[in-house]
């Protein structure tokens, strides 16, 4: 008996290891990329389990597309089919790289790098059940941020999230981070970074870069490293130490669930947006706090036009500034920005109560009355959140809570 046990959980388990070796060639598999000029380029595909999204990872100069393998996987589950490529001169594509500090290294990148990198973007999206508009792109180092950068430059109708990690890039990339206002961009460097000064550089990107919605994670430290060389095309000359690029996700093991999160947000949750950061967004919270809700709201007007989701500030930022000038007295001005609140995030339970008060505040209580009456509608129907922010049973509660009280106040004293 007890023979007959070892020999079925012996069989069970050689069953399980054929299960998992078939699920893992039927969603990671080595692939061929061939660039315009003939050359093969290695990737590694990770399929997810059914039709969504893509995303393509290029590496630093230093590594190869295999530091991406985690990540790549954790997309895969997240369901978002996932492409890696060794460019020319790393890891299995092999040949030689020309780098930037030869003499002649713009008339050689121009022969064979923009043909390599459509070759990439060309493979993923033609995959099946890859949903061809909706990629996100993400590099770390130099070559892996200049080459994410210009992807999407090239792409930009399908590109709807970009994740740069350590890196730089050139002037024509610049300007079209510049341009594109309402891309979700994650940014990401740390003061430990091997080669400075790429924590300047990057946030040059950050800074450079217009979308409301951009977000940068600087991992600091007591004091910057070193300079010892540029970012490694002599490879091994400076020792790696964790601070720079995929090298990062060792040291900081929440950075690759946070990069999974950031894709899975603007590319399956809210394609093409993230949610909008206050910080990228200082020079518009500052405009409202100046009296210049008008202005704003002529913009988030403009920019709705082109983009019917787009948002120039987080609800919770204007929300503070409006109630400060209430606090402050200035009821007209607090409405202005309560009001343009609402025109951003009219499906806010917490947006309309706030200008609901603010109505009251002011002796305008028809008003007060009915965005009041909005925003239990709102509570009431259990189909949106509370706000754009939250949606705990908590904070549900504390809304519903000043409704009634704001309800209340407008409702005739029988005494």
């Amino acid at each position: 008996m007890k023979q007959a046990r070892l020999l079925l959980i012996t069989l069970l388990f050689g069953l399980l290891v054929i299960i998992s070796d078939a699920r893992m060639n039927t969603t990671e598999r080595v692939v061929d990329l061939k660039s315009a000029d003939g050359t093969i380029l290695k990737g590694t595909c990770y399929a997810a389990a059914k039709p969504g999204p893509g995303v393509l990872l290029f590496h630093q100069s230093n590594r190869t597309r295999r530091s991406w393998d985690d990540v790549a996987r954790q997309l895969a589950g997240a369901g978002i089919h996932t492409l890696t490529v060794d460019v020319r001169g790393h890891g299995d594509t092999g040949g030689n790289f020309d780098n930037w500090t030869g003499s002649k290294w713009k008339e050689a990148r121009k022969q064979w790098w923009p043909g390599d990198l459509n070759a990439a973007f060309e493979f993923l999206v033609s995959q099946p059940g890859v949903t061809r508009d909706v990629i996100g792109i993400g590099g770390a180092g130099l070559l892996g941020v200049d080459n994410s950068v210009e992807t999407a430059r090239h792409h930009a109708a399908e590109v709807k999230s970009l994740v740069l990690i350590s890196g730089e890039t050139l002037r024509p990339q610049l300007q079209f981070l510049h341009e594109a206002s309402q891309l979700p961009e994650l940014f990401v460097v740390s003061d430990d970074d091997e080669y400075p000064p790429t924590q300047q550089a990057m946030q040059l990107l950050y800074d450079i870069a217009s979308s409301p919605s951009k977000k940068l994670i600087h991992y600091s430290a007591a004091k910057e490293a070193p300079w010892l060389w540029y970012e490694p095309f002599d490879i091994g000359k400076v020792p790696a130490k964790g601070g720079h690029g995929t090298d990062l996700f060792k040291p900081h093991l929440d950075l690759p669930g946070i990069i999974v999160d950031w894709f899975a947000t603007t590319l399956i949750k809210t394609p093409g947006h993230a949610p909008v950061d206050s910080i990228a967004c200082a020079a518009t919270i500052n405009q409202l706090q100046a009296g210049g809700a008008d202005e704003v709201a002529q913009r988030l007007t403009e920019a709705r036009q082109k983009d019917p989701h787009a948002q120039l500030f987080p609800e919770i930022t204007a929300g503070i500034v409006g109630f400060d000038y209430m606090r402050e007295g200035d009821l007209k001005s607090a409405i202005a920005v309560l009001k343009l609140v609402v025109t951003a995030y009219p499906d806010s339970a917490d947006a309309n109560e706030n200008l609901a008060d603010a109505y009251l505040a002011d002796g305008q209580k028809d008003l007060a009355k009915q965005y009041a009456e909005k925003a239990l509608a709102i509570l009431d129907a259990h189909k949106l959140p509370a706000s754009s922010w939250t949606d705990t049973d908590e904070y549900r509660g504390e809304v519903r809570s000043s409704v009634e009280k704001t309800l209340k106040k407008l409702t005739p004293s029988n005494n």
